[in-house]
């Protein structure tokens, strides 16, 4: 039931097979903070490199090293496991001695630097992340890989979310389906809540399978709701105006799609049909999304995938390097160019 590779490509056909992540280093994941460290204050703000380590755990190491509540730990997003990712974590000390933290002995973790700052971190304060990703074992024409990659620098990907949102075999839909149409309870606060955002994922994912199936993913159709890029501020489009496809063209706007919950959607009647349509059948999803309290936002359809450049250290091997704004998958990009062994 749950195949996210099934979801329609924008730029056809991937022109290259290849492996990812056989090891964390092929991986590598840079947080692009909005914050940095002012000086002052009761919180501590922490750079770390961790390799093949999960987020969440090591928040829960960094308390329990500095004798704090896990509430009192702050990061702005998760990063992959199976990496080498660098990210910044807050930690709260209100009037405790500051431990060591070149002391922090933990496999695969470095704290980089720290510093004193008001305020703790919340889940997406930051600018993107940067990726570097090594494709082994690649195969296919170089100069296909070459023309897809420009073509996705020029156009961007759909902005899918990743496979990773859905949980290995899509475990976290399948919880979700429990939840919302079975009438599950959930009491543990952060299952609930990743099952809850699994399907908010999968059903924006629907409408922009059908976008991209019907070319519409990378402009406007009347009515649309138009996201300014890497920003949450949107407008609707609701009669023809010549400057709204220069704007896109310089990735300045893309359109929108729903991440479900109770109120009504800003779209107008084209872009609304649209939505009804792709999710036909997923009513009690959608109903049980507003009962569990969540509220209508929007999602920008288009990823633009920024600096993006590649080389070939052998020749069975691509080495990808971009930036995505957070909330991004890189598996987004990637299944526009190589279809993976993991």
């Amino acid at each position: 039931m749950y195949e996210p590779e099934a979801f329609a490509r924008a730029h056809g056909e991937p022109p290259a097979r290849g492996v990812l992540r056989s090891c964390p280093e092929d991986f590598a994941v840079d947080e692009l903070p909005l914050v940095e460290p002012g000086g002052e204050g009761e919180h501590v703000l922490l750079h770390i490199r961790k390799r093949d380590t999960n987020t969440d755990w090591l928040a829960r190491q960094l308390a329990r090293f500095a004798g704090v509540r896990p509430v009192d730990v702050g990061y702005a997003g998760l990063k992959d496991r199976r990496a080498v990712t660098t990210q910044w974590f807050s930690v709260r000390l209100a009037g405790r001695p500051e431990p060591d933290w070149n002391a922090l002995a933990l496999a695969g973790v470095a704290v980089l630097e720290h510093g004193r700052h008001h305020r703790k971190l919340q889940r997406g304060a930051l600018r993107g992340n940067r990726f570097t990703l090594t494709v082994r074992s690649l195969a296919g024409e170089r100069d296909a890989i070459d023309a897809r990659l420009r073509a996705i620098a020029e156009r961007g990907v759909p902005n899918y979310f990743g496979e990773q949102r859905f949980g290995r075999g899509g475990a976290n839909l399948d919880e979700a389906a429990a939840m919302l149409v079975e009438g599950r309870r959930v009491r543990d606060r952060h299952r609930r809540g990743l099952y809850l955002s699994a399907a908010r994922a999968w059903l924006f994912n629907q409408v922009l399978a059908a976008r991209v199936t019907a070319g519409t993913w990378d402009r406007a159709v009347a009515g649309d709701v138009m996201m300014l890029d890497g920003r949450r501020s949107h407008f609707r489009l609701d009669e023809a105006d010549p400057s709204i496809a220069a704007r896109l063209a310089q990735f300045d706007i893309h359109p929108s799609g729903p991440l479900w919950g109770a109120g009504e959607r800003p779209v107008g009647v084209e872009a609304l049909a649209i939505e009804d349509a792709a999710l036909a059948g997923w009513e009690p999803w959608c109903q049980g999304l507003v009962k569990a309290g969540l509220k209508q936002e929007r999602r920008a359809l288009r990823l633009r995938v920024a600096d993006l450049t590649w080389t070939y250290p052998e020749p069975d091997t691509l080495r990808l390097s971009f930036a995505l704004t957070a909330g991004a998958y890189a598996t987004a990009v990637l299944r526009e160019i190589v279809r993976r062994e993991v």
